[in-house]
């Protein structure tokens, strides 16, 4: 056995261990990286403010309290009125359920011909079985949900705590940072921390006046259905629909659905195809061009963000995919070498099919006959004179029979 053998054993299975180590600490970590990632975005969101109100002489920690501050109580005050609102509907909506499943009920007797009766309805959901084990599995899972929302609440203060520290020791993280590194990285740093800043701040404006552009029409379509509490729903619809990736835009619409159905069914529906509608134009013609303007990236390139984003780490990863690939494009863009473009007119597409220019004016079938007999003059025999070949060899042909 060489000498060599055996160390190389023991390193191998030491690297090994190591890796099977860090895996699983990896793989219990991957949650609280994932709070403390959200946690930097959010820190980076808010930076602009608090360097603003720490510029003109307030303290960094209080303007970074002020600034949550602010946005706890808007959230707060946003949650308590939707709340208050969604009771009151909901008790309104259970008492006159029966006045909505009579109207239900004619509707169908009158349409299909048939003999329907509120009672027996009701009897019959009362007493199915997909009823009563609803109602056993809902008792049941109490406890899931309470802990899921305990958890939800424990994971939010996390990322609260730690964006706060983010952001009111911004500048102490970053002389942290710069101080392992040499000069010439300290500018490429604090360049990607900036830029990082400039487009996660783009990022939240763009989604900001997306929320805007939704709330508005869908204000109008609530007000002209005669819906109540529509300044709210158009406010719940808007955030909701942009801060919530992929689902946000049905889950939004779900509440209006549901008031607009105390009003009248028929508006429900009528609800229902506004939100798939403007989801439509949305996705195809607002977002790609807002967003590529405010985040400076292609429509396809911010599209393809959010997919893998949420490939990768679900819907958080959709929602932080914008800002993190543009601000990797920004800081790449810097370093990336360029060169000028030659005059050549294919740069601009009018170089395809310029040497056929001067036959897009003749006769279709003048091109066919020139296709046809493209092959015949190829064959490098003496059917390339069978009609032409007294002009190409310039002699009469009965002198040369003779």
């Amino acid at each position: 056995m060489p000498a060599w053998l055996p160390r190389a054993m023991v390193l191998a299975l030491a690297l090994y261990a190591c890796f099977r180590l860090g895996s699983w600490a990896f793989d219990q970590l991957i949650g609280l990286l994932i709070n403390v990632l959200i946690a930097f975005f959010l820190a980076l969101a808010i930076e602009p403010a608090v360097s603003r109100m720490s510029a003109r002489g307030m303290r960094r920690g209080l303007a970074t309290f002020l600034v949550f501050l602010m946005v706890l109580i808007a959230g707060v005050g946003f949650v308590v009125l939707l709340g208050s609102m969604l009771a009151g509907q909901i008790v309104e909506m259970v008492e006159e359920f029966p006045k909505y499943l009579d109207a239900v009920i004619n509707w169908v007797n009158q349409s299909f011909h048939t003999d329907l009766s509120r009672v027996e309805v009701q009897d019959s959901l009362l007493h199915s079985d997909w009823l009563q084990k609803y109602v056993q599995n809902s008792a049941t899972g109490v406890l899931d949900i309470s802990t899921t929302v305990l958890g939800g609440l424990f994971r939010l203060l996390t990322i609260f705590l730690f964006s706060f520290y983010f952001a009111a020791d911004g500048p102490r993280l970053r002389r942290a940072l710069c101080s392992v590194l040499p000069p010439a990285r300290q500018a490429e740093v604090l360049r990607a921390w900036e830029i990082a800043v400039d487009k996660t701040g783009g990022y939240l404006y763009s989604r900001g006046l997306m929320a805007l552009i939704s709330g508005i029409a869908h204000y109008i379509l609530l007000v002209i259905l005669g819906v109540p509490y529509a300044p709210a729903l158009a406010v719940w619809v808007g955030l909701v629909s942009q801060f919530i990736p992929t689902i946000g835009t049905y889950l939004a619409g779900a509440l209006p659905m549901l008031i607009a159905f105390t009003v009248d069914p028929w508006y429900a529906l009528w609800v229902l195809g506004f939100v798939v509608v403007y989801q439509q134009f949305e996705n195809y013609a607002l977002q790609p061009k807002l967003t590529a303007k405010t985040v400076d990236i292609h429509p396809a390139v911010a599209f393809g963000s959010v997919i893998a984003g949420t490939a990768l780490m679900g819907a958080v990863g959709a929602l932080i995919a914008i800002p993190a690939v543009a601000t990797l494009q920004a800081f790449l863009g810097a370093y990336v070498k360029r060169y000028d473009l030659t005059d050549d007119p294919r740069m601009h597409g009018h170089g395809h099919g310029q040497g056929r220019g001067r036959r897009r004016g003749e006769p279709l079938l003048t091109r066919l006959r020139r296709s046809w007999r493209a092959p015949e003059s190829d064959d490098g025999e003496g059917n390339a004179g069978g009609e032409g070949g007294q002009g190409a060899v310039g002699e009469p042909a009965g002198p040369a029979h003779a």
